[in-house]
């Protein structure tokens, strides 16, 4: 069975190029995309996807809706939190979310695949090593 990914970001560019980078994998299957938290969330609870790959700073971002994001997912899926931002308030929100280290968007052509891969992976320690 394919890893059921959502995408969210609110940038049509880095969509479309995600999106490109996951459809050319046959282990992935992109389930939806959103572009902001709102949809996001309703499409978490429509979709059930496994992995959640969430840009940080769309606009409609709001300490709740960080909190909305971590209160639907389900006990299978897992986020992956990006941004072009490296920042300590970008670090922080990513630990607010309780999630994995943040991804760094310059990254996203080596490292996205096989950080997916690890995120469902039953032997997955907790961290990732980036």
């Amino acid at each position: 069975m394919p890893i059921k990914v959502l995408l969210a970001d609110d940038s049509e560019i880095v969509r479309r190029g995600i999106r490109s980078l996951l459809r050319s994998q046959p282990e992935i299957e992109l389930v939806g995309e959103a572009a902001d938290f709102r949809q996001t969330i309703r499409m978490m609870n429509e979709l059930k996807p496994q992995v959640v790959v969430l840009d940080l700073h769309m606009p409609d971002r709001t300490e709740t809706s960080l909190l909305d994001v971590k209160s639907h997912l389900n006990h299978d899926s897992r986020v992956l939190p990006m941004s072009v931002s490296n920042d300590p308030e970008t670090k922080a929100l990513a630990e607010r979310l309780g999630t994995f280290p943040l991804f760094d968007k310059m990254e996203l052509g080596d490292k996205l695949i096989p950080t997916i891969m690890q995120l469902v992976s039953p032997k997955k320690t907790g961290h990732l090593a980036f």
